[in-house]
This record gives structure tokens, sequence and C-alpha cells, in this order.
């Protein structure tokens, strides 16, 4: 099992889980960050210096955050990035796109 990336993260991208994650497994988005899940070690680095609470270990999601285990795994999919599993965020840099639901998701202004 893998960490995701929630809700808390989108229109905020802080992007210090980036800057720590040791296999360069969390891309970037237009307006989010996604843990890849098969390229995710579940070592929980992420976790511990995301300023906006928003990774959550796959089994704990809180249950209004549980479609987003979805949304990262999707992401990488043909239908959202056709990323596939490229091995490392860093050779791909930030992608122009999110998933339909980060998409539609009401913009949240940080002032």
């Amino acid at each position: 099992m893998a960490y995701v990336i929630g809700s808390p993260c989108i229109d905020v991208k802080d992007g210090a889980c980036v800057q720590c994650c040791p296999v360069d497994c969390i891309y970037e988005g237009e307006r989010t960050l996604y843990i890849h899940p098969e390229e995710c070690i579940s070592c929980g680095v992420c976790v511990s210096v995301c300023p906006t609470e928003a990774i959550y270990h796959e089994e704990e999601l809180p249950q209004e955050e549980a479609s987003f285990a979805a949304v990262n795994r999707a992401f990488f999919g043909l239908s959202v990035s056709a990323l596939g599993s490229p091995g490392g965020a860093s050779e791909v840099g930030k992608v122009a796109f999110d998933h339909p639901v980060v998409v539609s998701w009401p913009l949240r202004v940080i002032v």
C-alpha cells in the first residue's frame, strides 16, 4: 500500500514532500501533487513534512478523502496522463493537467 495525496493539497502544492521523497515518486500536476502508487515505498517521510496534512496512508484515508486513492492511481493511467510508471518525477517535470476530480474541485484562493 502507498501514500495518497488528498484534497488539502489542491491549489497549495507546497512541495516539501517532493523535496524529501527518497524515491522521487511525487509528481506535479497543474493544481495538485500525486503520489505514484507503484513507485511509493511507503516510508512516510512525506507525511512528516506536509504543512497542509494532505498525505495519508492509503489504508488510513479519512472517509471524505477516500476517493483520492483512485484519483492518485488513475492520474498515471491512459485516461488521464498516460505517464504509466516513468520511474521518477524529476525526469517528467510538471504535467500541465490534472485528474478530472481535481479539475472540477472548487478553486481555492490562497492569500
